[in-house]
C-alpha cells in the first residue's frame, strides 16, 4: 500500500551525481519520485527526503534500487523498491502510511 506524498527529494544513485527530485508515492516496500533526467532501471542507491513525523520534520534516507524509470508527461516517473530500511525509516513510513 503506498500514500500520495508530494515533497522534494534528492536521489543518489552508486557512482552518479545527485539528482533533485519529487517525491510521488511511498510505502513500506518502496517509492516513486519525479525526476528531470533519465536513471537506468536496476541501479543501486540511496534516496534521501523530508517528511513530518508526529508533526516535526525528520530527514529519511532509504537504500533503494530502480525498479523502473517511464516518460510521463515533461518528466520521468521512477520507481524505488526499498533494501532493508533503518528501525527509524520504518517507523516514519509506518506512521505515515497509516
Amino acid at each position: 500500500m503506498r500514500k500520495i506524498l508530494r515533497v522534494r527529494a534528492m536521489v543518489v544513485l552508486d557512482g552518479s551525481a545527485p539528482l533533485p527530485a519529487r517525491t510521488f508515492d511511498l510505502g513500506l516496500a518502496g517509492m516513486s519520485v519525479t525526476t528531470a533526467s533519465k536513471v537506468d532501471t536496476g541501479k543501486p542507491g540511496q534516496v534521501v527526503f523530508e517528511m513530518l513525523v508526529d508533526g516535526k520534520p525528520q530527514i529519511i534516507t532509504c537504500r533503494a534500487k530502480v525498479s523502473h524509470c517511464i516518460f510521463s508527461g515533461n518528466e520521468f516517473k521512477v520507481g524505488f523498491v526499498f533494501q532493508p530500511l533503518t528501525p527509524e525509516a520504518t517507523a516514519a513510513i509506518t506512521k505515515f502510511v497509516r
